[in-house]
């Protein structure tokens, strides 16, 4: 859980106080370690849940600040976004029935969510990211408004000096700019502790960094962004963007970000990762100092560290190193950050174990890994997981190659059962959970490729629904499974469902435009513009200028009266696009809406819009696009229950009659 004690305004004088506290902090901690101040010889493990909330059509629900009311539970907290909400459940014993204890809380917990946003039209949905979300969810007005999270964006975005860009290439590509933290809202996970001392933390946390990458290969849930396919565990590459503070010229210097893999193994004591994190980012955010941590340890007490904490609370390692007090005792824990949230929670304790399990035996069955595998492969890994998930090639010990699922199957989950083992986990617990997570290995079906397969089922099925209604589907589908709580290699495909609401999918243009446009320079040939138009049986053609600005539009009827007339080009040149083309051609937004679009275009009395999202050409809607709309709503309509259709469509913004009327 995050510090929400912020300072909200602050100089250089309150600056350097929290730099002072923050190098005291560290010495402090220096200084336990060295006189065994911190709990040694008790195994504890812990977990956060992240989730979403949507409404009934499997969009963003803002009702975080809401939900957390009616609830009133102090495991409960909030995100960074109004959509989203975290879960701290109890750190218990590693032993005996600690999964099914784990388990049952946060099945408790997501129970006591679900009825408390049911009273405002919305549920909660476990996914490394929501397949349904949309650029223009991730506003400022969705922020929650609590001072950490406003004085994250403003941070970063002062030590930025500019918007993010994100760059993302999986099967498709994805190529944006935001100006604002909230991208990050987009990635939910479930994040697990592992209790460690002090003196076995180097080699655990150096454990804990090799064997992210196949725990990851076989947990990935997130391939999805905007619509387009793009990694297996797309969080990875998101994160890394949505948070990154690095000006040009740190980008220049290849200077790292601060949500990373790390750069090298860790030699002695989790000290070294503060020291490097201290070193290399300044802080975003401030608080108050506590008192000097040396006099609290002079009284016999403990100290909590706070500005340690809240400079670490803001660098984002895969695997991040924690100091806690609990009863007035510190300890050390490890934070794996890298595994996503859902498909179900049968799913996530599987990860879980698998995960705890391999960091109890693999310390004694391969000794010290910084010798028997190099750091890059493990950094190289760790990608190649979240690119591919279980196709993945890894480089494991000794250089040796291994495809991520015969490693997983044939070496790694029997060494993670003699791990539970050795820590006297229930035995029927260690068959449950290892037994989901082998399922989901062998049938080579995670989260991810669910998705991917239930998707391309969906296209496949109907082809001319919007994506944004394939989507939702996909996502509903999701909900219902989650549900029934069966692990996710039980899962069938998604298939197409007639309930659905279609006129959601349709309420603005930039639901159902077209993207994949065919566009042209203003000194293109009009020889051009009419094959374009013929190859393509198109009929109206965006101009763009070299920096994708629209500047005009080319249509069929204009090329008709242009053969009517004759080509009026002197001899010896051709007719260019710029002397054909309509300039400054009516547009809309992304987000105008549906009805709207239809308006202008009948007073206009024209055929398309192009969409146009600041200065940029992102699309183009047609008099075509909204026909086939009208006929899918109708056809929907012609096949809901007997209900009279003028009670159907009432209260539906965008519903076939009124649809099909402004048409």
């Amino acid at each position: 859980m995050g510090e929400h004690n912020v300072e909200q305004q602050f100089d250089e004088k309150k600056s350097q106080a929290f730099m002072k506290a923050l190098l005291d902090d560290l010495h402090a901690l220096d200084y336990m370690i060295a006189t065994d101040r911190l709990e040694v010889g008790v195994a504890r493990i812990g977990a956060e849940q992240e989730m979403f909330l949507v409404d009934r059509n499997m969009r963003p629900a803002p009702i975080s600040l809401e939900v957390l009311s009616q609830a009133n539970d102090c495991r409960l907290t909030t995100e960074i976004a109004r959509f989203n909400l975290e879960a701290n459940l109890t750190p218990l014993l590693l032993t005996g029935g600690c999964f099914q204890q784990m388990e049952q809380e946060l099945n408790k917990l997501l129970s006591l969510v679900r009825r408390c946003a049911e009273n405002f039209g919305a549920d909660v949905l476990l996914s490394g990211i929501l397949p349904t979300l949309q650029k223009s969810d991730l506003t400022l007005e969705n922020l929650v408004p609590i001072p950490r999270y406003r004085q994250l964006n403003e941070g970063v975005m002062r030590l930025r000096g500019g918007p993010f860009s994100i760059h993302i290439k999986g099967l498709d590509e994805l190529q944006i700019t935001h100006d604002n933290v909230m991208m990050e809202s987009c990635n939910t996970s479930f994040q697990v502790h592992f209790q460690t001392s002090p003196a076995e933390f180097a080699s655990r946390y150096n454990m804990a960094q090799a064997i992210t990458a196949p725990v990851l290969a076989a947990a990935v849930n997130s391939p999805l962004l905007f619509g387009h396919r793009l990694w297996q565990e797309t969080r990875v590459a998101l994160f890394q963007h949505s948070i990154d503070s690095r000006t040009p010229t740190q980008l220049a210097r290849s200077q790292p970000t601060r949500v990373s893999f790390g750069d090298r193994w860790l030699k002695n004591s989790v000290v070294e990762l503060f020291h490097d994190q201290i070193s290399r980012f300044r802080p975003i955010m401030i608080t108050q100092p506590d008192e000097d941590p040396f006099q609290v340890l002079a009284r016999g007490e403990t100290p909590l560290l706070s500005a340690l904490r809240m400079h670490n609370g803001t660098v984002w390692r895969w695997n991040r190193a924690c100091y806690g007090v609990a009863d007035n005792i510190a300890h050390l824990r490890i934070e794996n950050r890298a595994l996503p949230a859902g498909p179900t929670v049968q799913d996530e304790m599987a990860n879980t174990a698998f995960f705890v399990g391999l960091m109890v035996a693999l310390p004694q069955e391969y000794g010290e890994i910084a010798t028997r595998m190099s750091f890059d492969d493990a950094k190289g890994n760790f990608f190649a997981a979240a690119r591919h998930g279980l196709n993945a090639q890894l480089r494991w010990l000794d250089g040796k190659s291994l495809g991520a699922t015969s490693l997983i199957l044939d070496d790694l989950l029997p060494l993670a059962r003699a791990g539970l083992n050795e820590a006297r986990v229930d035995p029927s617990d260690i068959d449950r959970y290892l037994g989901i997570l082998e399922g989901r290995v062998r049938s080579a079906q995670t989260g991810a490729q669910w998705m991917l397969d239930s998707l391309a089922s969906l296209e496949n099925q109907k082809g001319h629904e919007p994506n944004d209604l394939r989507t939702r589907v996909l996502t509903s589908t999701i909900l219902a499974r989650q549900k029934e709580d069966k692990p996710v290699h039980e899962w069938k495909l998604a298939e197409p469902d007639e309930s659905t609401d279609w006129s959601q999918s349709y309420q603005t243009v930039g639901q159902f435009m077209a993207t994949d446009l065919f566009t042209l320079r203003p000194d293109d040939l009009v020889d051009l513009a009419a094959s374009l138009m013929t190859w393509r049986h198109i009929r109206h053609v965006p101009v763009e200028d070299k920096d994708g600005r629209l500047v005009g539009l080319v249509t069929h009827r204009g090329l008709l009266r242009l053969l009517s007339r004759g080509s009026s080009a002197p001899a010896g040149t051709s007719l260019t696009v710029r002397e054909i083309m309509k300039p400054n051609p009516t547009s809309v937004s992304s987000t105008t809406p549906t009805l709207e679009a239809i308006e202008i275009m009948r007073q206009s009395r024209i055929g398309c819009l192009p969409v146009v999202d600041g200065d940029q050409l992102v699309g183009i809607v047609t008099s075509y696009d909204f026909l086939t709309a009208t006929a899918s709503l109708f056809k929907q309509h012609l096949a809901a229950s007997a209900e009279p259709i003028e009670k159907q469509t009432s209260t539906r913004t965008a519903s076939a009659i009124t649809f099909g009327a402004a048409e």
